[in-house]
C-alpha cells in the first residue's frame, strides 16, 4: 500500500490518499473503510442522455470524479477488486448528486478515504505501507559455479547479489564451499522473514547443508524449491509456483497461531485469560489485558451496527492500548481466526486474574 497524502479535516478526522498495490492491499482496505466514511476517486458512470434526436442506448459511460457517503464495502477476491458503494455526496457532474454509485477499486487506483480513524485501522494501513516498502522474502537461486539473491516485495523483485565461483583450476581455484560461504554471508545480512532456496539438481541441498552447519538460525527460515534455472528465470519460476505467496501468508498465520496457541494453553492450564465480549470488556476496564485478540469480521460488523456484541469494541481497543496492552486483529480467512471465532471472536491474554 502506498500512502500518497494525509490531510486533517474538520471534526477531528483525516483524509488519507491511498494507492493499493496488491490484492492484499484491497483486502486490507475492506476492513479499513466503514459505512459512514467518505471515499472519493475517479470512476466511470452510465449517464442517461436527454438528447431526443439520438436513439436511447441506455446511456453512455463517462469518466467522473465522485465522493461517496459509504453504505457498503465488498471485497471481490476472485475479481481482484474492492467494491465501495454509497450515495454521491460530491461529483464532477452536479446532476448526479444524491444518486447511488459503486466505485470499483483495483490495484493502483488512487482513493481518498476520509473519516475519524480508529487506532487499529491506522496500524493496519501503516503495516500495509511498510510491507510495500520493505521486502520480507528473499529468493536465492544456486547451481554449480554461481548463485543469485533477489528480494521480493509487492512492487516486484530486486537483484541484491551475484556470486560466482569456483573458478580456475589447480591450487588457485576457489573451493566449492567458498560459494556457499559467500551465499551464507549475503543471506545473513538481509532483513527478511523467509528465504526460498531454489535451483536445479542437488546443489541447493548442498548449500542448505552448509548453511545448517554454519548458520543454523538462518537455516530455520529457508524453504527449498526445485527450478530448472537460476537468476531472473529461476525467480520467475519460484513466483509462478506461488512459493513466495505461500510463505508470506504462512508468516502472517504463524504470528496469529502463536497467540491462539498461547491462549488455548492458558485456558487448559487455568492461567489468566478472558474470552467472549463480556469477560474481555471487564478485563479492559480493570487494565488487566496484556494482549487483546480481535477477529476482523466481528470488528467490522460491530462498527457497521450489525454485530450481536453488546459492547463498544473500539473503546476496548483504545483502553487496552492506553494501559500498555498489545492488540492483534486476526484474519477470519485463516485457521487461527476460526479458532478465535469459536471463542466468541474476542479474547485476551491477561496480566492477572480479575475474578
Amino acid at each position: 500500500m502506498r500512502i500518497a497524502e494525509r490531510q486533517a479535516v474538520e471534526g477531528g478526522g483525516e483524509r488519507i490518499t491511498v494507492v493499493p498495490e496488491s490484492l492484499d492491499d484491497l483486502w486490507h482496505l475492506s476492513y479499513i473503510i466503514d459505512p459512514g466514511d467518505q471515499v472519493a476517486g475517479d470512476t466511470t458512470r452510465r449517464i442517461q442522455r436527454n438528447d431526443e434526436e439520438l436513439r436511447d442506448t441506455g446511456g453512455e459511460r463517462e469518466h467522473l470524479w465522485v465522493k461517496l457517503d459509504v453504505e457498503d464495502v465488498e471485497f471481490a477476491k476472485f475479481a481482484n477488486r474492492l467494491r465501495v458503494s454509497g450515495v454521491i455526496a460530491d461529483c464532477s457532474r452536479e446532476d448526479q448528486l444524491g444518486l447511488h454509485h459503486t466505485i470499483n477499486v483495483e490495484e493502483h487506483t488512487e482513493l481518498d478515504v476520509e473519516k475519524v480513524w480508529n487506532t487499529d485501522q491506522l496500524d493496519r494501513l501503516e503495516a500495509a505501507a511498510e510491507a510495500a516498502d520493505n521486502p520480507d522474502v528473499a529468493v536465492a537461486t544456486v547451481e554449480e559455479g554461481q548463485a543469485y539473491v533477489h528480494t521480493i516485495a509487492q512492487y516486484g523483485t530486486e537483484e541484491r547479489a551475484t556470486i560466482a565461483g569456483p573458478t580456475g583450476k589447480g591450487e588457485y581455484a576457489r573451493s566449492r564451499s567458498e560459494l556457499f560461504e559467500e551465499l551464507t554471508a549475503v543471506l545473513s545480512r538481509l532483513d527478511v522473514d523467509a528465504i526460498v532456496l531454489a535451483g536445479p539438481g542437488f546443489t541447493k541441498q548442498d548449500a542448505l547443508d552448509h548453511i545448517e552447519e554454519n548458520a543454523p538460525e538462518l537455516a530455520e527460515s529457508i524453504t527449498t524449491v526445485d527450478t530448472s534455472a537460476v537468476g531472473d528465470r529461476g525467480v520467475h519460476e519460484v513466483l509462478k509456483r506461488g512459493a513466495v505467496e505461500d510463505i508470506q501468508q504462512e508468516t502472517r498465520i504463524a504470528a496469529e497461531a502463536e497467540l491462539i496457541d498461547e491462549l488455548t494453553e492458558r485456558i487448559a492450564t487455568d492461567e489468566p485469560v478472558a474470552y467472549g465480549p463480556d469477560e474481555v470488556a471487564e478485563a479492559a476496564d480493570y487494565g488487566a489485558i496484556e494482549h487483546l485478540l480481535v477477529l476482523d469480521e466481528h470488528l467490522r460488523a460491530e462498527r457497521s451496527g450489525e454485530s450481536q456484541w453488546d459492547l463498544d469494541a473500539d473503546r476496548i481497543i483504545e483502553t487496552t492500548e492506553q494501559k500498555g496492552g498489545d492488540v492483534t486483529i486476526f484474519s477470519s480467512e485463516f485457521d487461527p481466526g476460526q479458532q478465535l471465532s469459536n471463542l466468541g471472536g474476542i479474547a485476551a491474554l491477561l496480566r492477572y486474574r480479575i475474578s
